[in-house]
């Protein structure tokens, strides 16, 4: 799978009883592992910010991360972007550099922001915590989209059919966005994959912003970690009414998604999920008449 894959030699050892493993107790084997490169996102001739990544669109990664941070909200902000030179120590080009250039008019952000950041935490780094709630130019409790419970909890499933990279190699999150057709149904858009989760979730936003789509109206976005406040905060950004994680959300999660008037659920595993805020939006399931 190119640069996003890795394969290192492993020694298994065998200790569940299963045939061979008292004759055999360490087996060598080859392993694939999600590739983990840093990436340094330039606007103009400054440098704005160091992430941790899988590579692959990286494009649409430093678009969302720009959403993400409140400096861009519209496609035509966004003038261009490019790899930068950038060398490994065989003088390799490592597509590790991307330069954005923004339309004149767009209000360059505080380069206090420029710290190395994780593929964990997408908000390390930020100078305190008031500067992380950033003022949407989008509103997802305007948004007057409502669901079934039952197409919402169907997202995980979808998600997991779709997760190539993480079936080769087990070691990566990922992020699904899903519009809601008229009939009720649910289609998939667009899918990252990413040892970051937030990373996953920007290079899903920066693929909607490059195809001019935001706001993101009518649709969920599904991910496949826990809902965290830098999470609901990417959504929010981008429009996105609904965030859904199969794991749990954090108080200021939940906090953060009541003010923006953005649903959230958590525990969304196929037949069940917990609704955290928002709950309006959700169908709940009409019960069945009983036998005349």
């Amino acid at each position: 799978m190119g640069r996003v894959t890795q394969r290192r030699k492993v020694h298994k050892y065998l200790l569940d009883g299963s045939p061979g493993a008292l004759e055999f107790p360490v087996r060598y084997r080859e392993d694939v592992l999600a590739v983990e490169e840093p990436l340094e996102i330039r606007l103009g001739s400054l440098s704005f910010s160091v992430t941790m990544r899988t590579p692959g669109d990286d494009f649409d990664l430093v678009a969302g991360f720009l959403v993400s941070e409140g400096v861009i909200w519209d496609a035509g902000q966004l003038v261009s972007l490019r790899f930068c030179a950038g060398e490994d120590e065989n003088g390799v080009q490592t597509f590790n550099v991307v330069e954005a250039q923004l339309r004149p008019d767009v209000e360059l952000p505080s380069m206090g922001r420029h710290v190395y950041t994780s593929s964990s935490c997408g908000i390390c780094g930020t100078d305190s915590i008031e500067s992380v709630r950033k003022s949407s130019h989008f509103s997802p409790a305007a948004d007057p989209l409502t669901l079934s419970a039952e197409a919402l909890a169907s997202l995980p499933d979808i998600l997991r059919e779709s997760q190539r990279l993480f079936d080769h190699t087990g070691g990566v999150h990922a992020a699904g966005l899903f519009r809601v057709e008229d009939d009720g149904g649910v289609q998939l858009l667009c899918l990252r994959e990413d040892v970051g989760r937030h990373n996953a979730v920007d290079k899903v936003v920066g693929w909607a912003l490059r195809e001019g789509l935001l706001p993101l109206r009518g649709t969920v976005l599904q991910v496949s970690g826990r809902a965290s406040f830098e999470l609901v905060q990417k959504a929010a950004l981008a429009g996105i009414p609904v965030l859904a994680a199969v794991s749990a959300p954090s108080s200021l999660a939940v906090e953060l998604a009541e003010a923006s008037g953005l649903t959230l659920a958590g525990f969304s595993r196929g037949t069940s999920l917990n609704v955290y805020a928002g709950e309006g939006r959700i169908l709940r399931p009409i019960a069945a008449a009983p036998p005349s």
